[in-house]
């Protein structure tokens, strides 16, 4: 036992645990043990004065008495100190349980003759609630229940087998006990064990709640950043309420509107200034990178744009290859666009200037800024990016593509709305391109108010260049000097986000650092500065903790009736209700092991009468007949070999554990079997008899009279009988998730029963065993505690009291296992809602295979995302009557209704790509009307070099066949739109650099004179026309499809090509007249 009084510090693991065990159950029990003793010590004081006792006449039993009170009004003193009980828990319940056998030793020695009965109620008491209600762990709890029940038996025993044997048989009534006190610890351990696995699973479940808030709180925010990094605020909102729609409804579904169009994200906004930015030279230098340069050039670039903008409150639109553009007034309207725009364009180019002087490298920057409105917002299914539509965009590239390099070009509109801000000059417009010709309005050059002190400080930034000398690539040069702007990584700040994707459940480490047992779990008690040690992971955690604390049942809850315990949700409260109970089976068992102790100590202190064997044996036998119900699923087995008339037996225990009516019939009958059959032994006994050891005649002489009564009743079973009653209240307790009420009902029943039976009808068995036991003394009358009745009376209150506090706690943490439980559930579903809601964003960005890098357990942010690849078709098709289609006037709302159709356009085009055979099509961007793919990008890098020409290209034939079915879908937008577009479209296959660039945007891209030559196929092709490149016509000629020359073209920026169209026929033969629809 000296384990019980060592303080011993717990596991990390369970520390917590531990801690939160003593706090929210075991120390209010504890607080109400100490209560009840002190009452039930107060009320024996005033039932021996009541009873006409005179407490002088016995100082052994005062003295008792008074060391009782004493005793443990200090121990209520010490134990209602939260500190001190969470520091002394284990020496304060050896403390407690001390002075309890104390008081039940004392007991037995004062008040009058012992006898081998005497406070055998007392101790099963104490052996209970030293299970049920102190805060020992279970060795503790078992070696204390042993100890408690050895002390009685060995000290009766001792004492008794030396007195005269004026006593009835010693041995069993020994064995009597022996088996209460088994019986005691048998059903004490079996309550603490379901209590502990019941409270060890609630807080499992907080626990695992809490992370699974963290997981949750993690995927918000992910969802977040993902959403701001593709969309604005107000947009982002809009477009998620319609993806958790569609998660909800099934993934891939898309709510039906009225009028069957799509969706349409696309507001118009007045006063905003739109920039356009190439970088000149770009190209070139871009074909001497390696594909890690290349995309760390770009990141590096647009990362330091991306700053710029932010600088000047412009939000970046698109990166389409080496362009930018974006625009300021976007959200929110602002008055200095115009300023903005011009600010940023000028030090986009002063960073170009730098760079050019720092590494000679040959580059320059072309800007263009116009002023007007915009149509803003989102087209499209997949690869959402933000963009902006209108005459007035159209007029900004223009700008841009007619700019001088290293200067920033602007319209009359904009030079307006500068007020004098920056000087300028007219732009030479000879030079210009027909569009601004066809205009006819001026241009205008700024000038930088800074270019001149730059010139003066001459070329003392080329030092890079020249230390690293002549030999060193210019792409290599320019990449060294642009990792040191430090431009953020695409999604780095999902890598800020925590992001707990284990399945277990662990413990917030500063928590477990900086908590000790002896600090409250009540924050108002925790140290000064605790507070600020815990970061909010570790605050939500204490306020989990602190929810799960017992005394919460007494206070106003949002959950719980703080009276009734009901959940406040009428469909909670069914749902608990009616919710399955598989340990059913496991309360009737422990039941029956109490009815078996009665059985076995009534055969051992009656001489068993066969009205009483005949009882019990009808009785053993619907025990077995419920045991076998409740256990017939273990059956199943021996069950199947039988005959096929059995095979349904099994199904009985399923029907026990999931019907509430046939559990609580099944319940209360076992209770009322334990009940009926712990006094069955007096039932056969009159109601009244005249007591032999009563009469006058008789003489402390007649030692040799018999202890039966009339009946062959021995005396000794009178308190026997008491003590069966008591395990009769301990089997009520044996049904842990029995509703509270019903348990209430049952004790009180028994309560009725046992105090009508022991006080009214048959107390003439405790008077006359008095009388036998005091046969010469008759002005002596004994003890309380001594007399039967009085004795059971107490302890009938005592355990009613007892046991109802336990049916309370049990009550409450029954619902709120089951609370918690729901509440996981709940959370683990709109987790999973949301990591789904992740994916699909993430995917929405990037293409599948390359979004696991980004995102999950595995994400990693160090390194950029970049990829290389042998062989890869690019696709461009436009739509290029859409620009004559679309004008702006009040009767199409400034040009949303146009965009309304071309939103149908790109998502019918997009619809296409969730089909099987186009699961290889990875859709790049839309470029107004041009919609941008490519294949072959899942494949592994290097994987196509090792395959031979045939197998390597065979995804062509896929893209192939992705744009007969676009123009497919363009006729039946025609037909039902009364217009007659028409595709073009130009293929190229060929290497490419795949990356991921953009802190603020992330966006997926590929590079590569592939992807130019693909957009110059495009944009010189033919209406309904496919047009490849002659390489390309060879590798589907080879895959089976034919192709017929057109002849050499001027291509911009690659000279004279050799061009084919594609016969577009599905067969692969056909006429070379074949075009798309």
């Amino acid at each position: 036992m000296a384990r019980l009084f060592s303080p011993r510090p717990p596991p990390s693991e369970d520390l917590f645990y531990e801690t939160y065990y003593s706090l929210s159950q075991q120390y209010p029990l504890l607080l109400l043990l100490l209560v009840i003793v002190l009452v039930g010590l107060l009320a024996l004081l005033a039932v021996a004065w009541a009873s006409g006792r005179e407490l002088a006449s016995d100082p052994g039993f005062l003295t008792t008495m008074l060391c009782g009170l004493g005793g443990f009004s200090l121990l209520l003193s010490l134990a209602s100190r939260e500190q001190r009980l969470q520091r002394w828990t284990r020496p304060l319940s050896g403390l407690v349980w001390a002075a309890l056998l104390a008081l039940g030793l004392g007991f037995l020695f004062t008040g009058g003759v012992v006898s081998a009965w005497d406070q055998v109620s007392f101790f099963l008491f104490v052996i209970f609630t030293v299970y049920a209600m102190l805060p020992l762990g279970m060795r503790d709890a078992a070696a204390a229940g042993l100890a408690s029940s050895l002390s009685h038996l060995l000290v009766l025993g001792l004492y008794l087998g030396l007195q005269p044997d004026s006593q009835p048989a010693l041995l069993p009534q020994l064995a009597a006990n022996a088996v209460l006190f088994l019986c005691g610890n048998v059903a004490g351990a079996y309550h603490k064990a379901l209590m502990e696995r019941a409270l060890r699973a609630t807080f499992r479940e907080a626990l695992s709640s809490l992370h699974s808030r963290r997981r949750l709180d993690t995927e918000k925010k992910h969802q977040e950043h993902l959403l701001l990094s593709i969309l604005p605020a107000y947009l982002a909102r809009e477009m998620k309420a319609e993806i958790m729609a569609r998660l909800q409804a099934g993934q891939g579904s898309r709510p039906e509107s009225t009028n069957n169009f799509h969706s349409l994200y696309v507001k118009r906004h007045q006063g905003v200034s739109v920039l356009y930015a190439d970088i000149v030279g770009f190209t070139r230098l871009a074909s001497e990178c390696s594909p890690k340069e290349l995309v760390l050039m770009l990141n590096e670039l647009f990362g330091k744009f991306d700053q710029i903008a932010k600088e000047h409150e412009c939000m970046r639109i698109k990166i389409l290859g080496d362009c930018y553009y974006c625009v300021s007034g976007l959200p929110l309207s602002l008055p200095d666009h115009a300023i903005n725009c011009v600010r940023m364009g000028l030090d986009m180019c002063r960073a170009i200037r730098k760079l050019r002087a720092a590494t000679g490298v040959d580059i320059n920057m072309r800007v263009g800024v116009h002023s007007g409105s915009v149509l803003c917002g989102v087209i499209g299914l997949q690869k959402w990016q933000y963009d902006v539509w209108s005459h007035d965009v159209t007029l900004a590239n223009h700008m841009e593509a007619s700019g001088v390099p290293g200067r920033v070009h602007i319209t009359g509109a904009t030079l307006a709305l500068l007020a004098g801000a920056y000087a300028v000059e007219d732009a030479a417009m000879e030079h210009g391109d027909p569009y601004l010709r066809e205009l006819g309005e001026p241009t205008y050059l700024v000038i930088d108010p800074r270019a001149e002190e730059e010139d003066e400080k001459g070329t003392a930034g080329r030092l890079l260049s020249s230390l690293e000398g002549p030999k060193m690539r210019p792409s290599l040069l320019m990449t060294r000097y642009l990792e040191s702007w430090g431009a953020a990584k695409p999604f780095a700040h999902l890598s800020h986000v925590e992001s707990p994707v284990s399945t277990s459940t662990p413990l917030p480490e500063k928590a477990l650092s900086s908590f000790s047992p002896q600090w409250s779990l009540d924050r108002s008690r925790t140290p000064r500065g605790l507070d600020d040690e815990l970061d909010t992971g570790d605050a939500k955690f204490f306020q989990v903790i602190e929810q799960l604390n017992s005394q919460k049942q007494w206070k106003q809850s949002e959950d719980f009736n703080p009276w009734t315990l009901y959940f406040r949700e009428k469909e909670m409260e069914k749902e608990y209700r009616l919710s399955a109970l598989p340990a059913f089976k496991y309360y009737a068992a422990c039941t029956f092991l109490v009815f078996f102790s009665n059985f076995i100590i009534q055969m051992l202190v009656t001489n068993r009468p066969p009205a009483l064997t005949i009882t019990y044996s009808i009785t053993f036998l619907l025990f077995f007949l419920l045991l076998f119900v409740c256990f017939s699923e273990h059956l199943t087995k021996c069950v199947l070999k039988g005959p096929k008339m059995l095979h349904w037996l099994p199904t009985l225990s399923v029907l026990v554990a999931t019907r509430p009516g046939l559990r609580v019939a099944l319940g209360t009958a076992t209770i009322l079997l334990v009940f009926s059959m712990a006094i069955t032994s007096l039932v056969f006994l009159p109601a009244a008899s005249n007591c032999p050891f009563r009469a006058p005649n008789v003489s402390f002489t007649a030692s040799n009279l018999s202890w039966e009564l009339p009946g062959s009743l021995p005396l000794i079973s009178v308190p026997y009988s008491v003590h069966c009653c008591v395990l009769g209240f301990l089997s009520c307790s044996l049904f842990l998730h029995m509703s509270f009420e019903l348990k209430l009902l049952l004790l009180l029943l028994w309560l009725a029963a046992c105090c009508s039976l022991f006080l009214h009808s048959h107390a003439w068995l405790s008077d006359c065993l008095i009388a036998r036991l005091y046969l010469g003394a008759l002005d002596s009358r004994p003890g309380v505690l001594k007399e039967p009745k009085l004795m059971g009376a107490i302890s009938f209150f005592i355990f009613f009291f007892t046991l109802l506090v336990l049916a309370r706690q049990n009550e409450y943490y029954c619902r709120l296992d089951f609370l918690w439980k729901k509440k996981l559930r709940q959370e683990q579903e709109e987790t999973e809602t949301m990591e789904n809601l992740t994916r699909l964003l993430l995917e929405n960005v990037l293409p599948a295979h390359v979004a696991p890098q980004f995102i999950g357990q595995n994400r990693r942010n160090e390194d950029l995302y970049h990829q290389s690849y042998e062989c890869v078709c690019v696709l461009f098709a436009s739509v290029p009557d859409f620009k004559e289609f679309y004008s702006e006037s009040s009767i199409n709302h400034e040009g949303l209704e146009c965009l309304r159709l071309l939103n149908e356009i790109i998502a019918d085009f997009d619809e296409l790509l969730s089909k099987p055979k186009f699961s290889g099509v990875e859709k790049i961007k839309t470029i107004c009307s041009t919609y941008m793919a490519a294949t072959g990008l899942n494949a592994t890098s290097g994987q196509d070099a090792q395959q031979d020409a045939e197998q390597s290209c065979s995804h062509l034939g896929t893209m192939v066949e992705f744009a007969v079915a676009l123009g497919s879908k363009l006729d039946v937008i025609n037909k039902h739109s009364f217009n007659n577009f028409r595709l073009r479209v130009g293929l190229n296959h060929g290497p490419v650099v795949a990356g991921v660039i953009g802190a603020q945007k992330p966006q997926y891209d590929i590079w590569g004179n592939t992807v130019n030559v693909a957009s110059r196929m495009e944009s010189t092709g033919v209406l309904g026309k496919i047009q490849v490149t002659e390489e390309t016509a060879c590798a589907l000629q080879s895959l089976g499809y034919t192709c017929y020359s057109r002849g050499i073209i001027k291509v911009k920026g690659k000279g004279q090509l050799c061009t084919y169209f594609l016969n577009t026929d599905l067969t692969r033969t056909g006429p070379p007249s074949a075009t798309l629809g």
